[in-house]
Protein backbone atom coordinates (compact mmCIF):
# COMPACT_ATOMS: atom_id res chain seq x y z
CA UNK A 1 0.00 0.00 0.00
CA UNK A 2 1.40 3.46 -0.84
CA UNK A 3 2.86 5.50 2.02
CA UNK A 4 2.35 9.20 2.63
CA UNK A 5 4.00 11.62 5.04
CA UNK A 6 1.69 14.32 6.35
CA UNK A 7 3.33 17.28 8.04
CA UNK A 8 0.77 19.22 10.03
CA UNK A 9 0.84 22.60 11.74
CA UNK A 10 -2.00 23.47 14.09
CA UNK A 11 -3.73 26.83 14.13
CA UNK A 12 -4.60 28.38 17.51
CA UNK A 13 -7.96 26.58 17.43
CA UNK A 14 -6.25 23.32 16.54
CA UNK A 15 -3.87 23.70 19.47
CA UNK A 16 -6.84 24.20 21.80
CA UNK A 17 -8.12 20.84 20.58
CA UNK A 18 -4.74 19.20 21.29
CA UNK A 19 -4.77 20.67 24.80
CA UNK A 20 -8.27 19.28 25.33
CA UNK A 21 -7.80 15.85 23.69
CA UNK A 22 -4.10 15.25 24.39
CA UNK A 23 -1.70 13.53 22.04
CA UNK A 24 -3.38 10.14 22.43
CA UNK A 25 -6.77 11.62 21.57
CA UNK A 26 -5.39 13.18 18.40
CA UNK A 27 -3.71 9.89 17.45
CA UNK A 28 -7.04 8.08 17.84
CA UNK A 29 -8.78 10.68 15.65
CA UNK A 30 -6.11 10.30 12.95
CA UNK A 31 -6.37 6.50 13.12
CA UNK A 32 -10.16 6.65 12.65
CA UNK A 33 -9.70 9.03 9.72
CA UNK A 34 -7.14 6.76 8.01
CA UNK A 35 -9.30 3.67 8.56
CA UNK A 36 -12.34 5.45 7.11
CA UNK A 37 -10.60 5.59 3.70
CA UNK A 38 -9.14 2.09 3.90
CA UNK A 39 -5.75 3.01 5.35
CA UNK A 40 -3.81 2.90 8.59
CA UNK A 41 -1.42 5.00 10.63
CA UNK A 42 2.09 3.59 10.60
CA UNK A 43 3.45 6.21 12.98
CA UNK A 44 2.62 9.63 14.41
CA UNK A 45 5.03 12.00 16.10
CA UNK A 46 4.64 15.40 17.71
CA UNK A 47 7.61 17.74 17.28
CA UNK A 48 9.07 21.08 18.27
CA UNK A 49 9.42 23.73 15.61
CA UNK A 50 7.36 24.92 12.66
CA UNK A 51 5.74 21.52 12.10
CA UNK A 52 3.67 20.19 15.01
CA UNK A 53 3.07 16.60 13.85
CA UNK A 54 4.52 14.12 11.40
CA UNK A 55 2.26 11.25 10.39
CA UNK A 56 3.20 8.30 8.17
CA UNK A 57 0.10 6.75 6.64
CA UNK A 58 -0.55 3.69 4.50
CA UNK A 59 -3.38 4.73 2.17
CA UNK A 60 -4.89 2.86 -0.79
CA UNK A 61 -4.14 5.53 -3.42
CA UNK A 62 -3.67 9.21 -4.24
CA UNK A 63 -7.43 9.82 -4.22
CA UNK A 64 -7.63 8.65 -0.59
CA UNK A 65 -4.65 10.85 0.26
CA UNK A 66 -6.31 13.85 -1.43
CA UNK A 67 -9.57 13.18 0.44
CA UNK A 68 -7.67 13.12 3.74
CA UNK A 69 -5.79 16.33 2.96
CA UNK A 70 -8.88 18.18 1.79
CA UNK A 71 -10.90 17.11 4.82
CA UNK A 72 -8.18 18.06 7.30
CA UNK A 73 -7.51 21.44 5.67
CA UNK A 74 -11.22 22.28 5.39
CA UNK A 75 -11.50 22.30 9.20
CA UNK A 76 -9.28 25.38 9.38
CA UNK A 77 -7.64 23.89 12.50
CA UNK A 78 -4.64 22.42 10.71
CA UNK A 79 -2.41 23.28 7.75
CA UNK A 80 -0.90 20.23 6.04
CA UNK A 81 1.75 19.25 3.55
CA UNK A 82 1.60 15.75 2.06
CA UNK A 83 4.58 13.93 0.58
CA UNK A 84 4.33 10.66 -1.35
CA UNK A 85 6.94 8.25 0.02
CA UNK A 86 8.65 5.80 -2.34
CA UNK A 87 10.33 2.52 -1.43
CA UNK A 88 13.86 1.76 -2.54
CA UNK A 89 12.40 -0.84 -4.90
CA UNK A 90 10.18 1.78 -6.53
CA UNK A 91 13.25 3.94 -7.12
CA UNK A 92 15.02 0.90 -8.60
CA UNK A 93 12.07 0.46 -10.99
CA UNK A 94 12.27 4.16 -11.91
CA UNK A 95 15.98 3.96 -12.69
CA UNK A 96 15.32 1.18 -15.20
CA UNK A 97 12.71 3.17 -17.16
CA UNK A 98 13.59 4.78 -20.49
CA UNK A 99 12.56 8.43 -20.42
CA UNK A 100 12.44 10.63 -23.52
CA UNK A 101 13.43 14.10 -22.33
CA UNK A 102 15.30 17.10 -23.72
CA UNK A 103 16.70 19.57 -21.21
CA UNK A 104 15.79 23.25 -21.69
CA UNK A 105 18.22 24.86 -24.12
CA UNK A 106 19.71 21.54 -25.20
Amino acid sequence: MPKYLIQATYTADGLKGVLRDGGTGRRQAVERMAESVGGRVEQMYFAFGETDTYVVLDLPNNAASAAVGLTISATGAVRTKTTVLLTTEEIDDATRMEVAYRAPGA
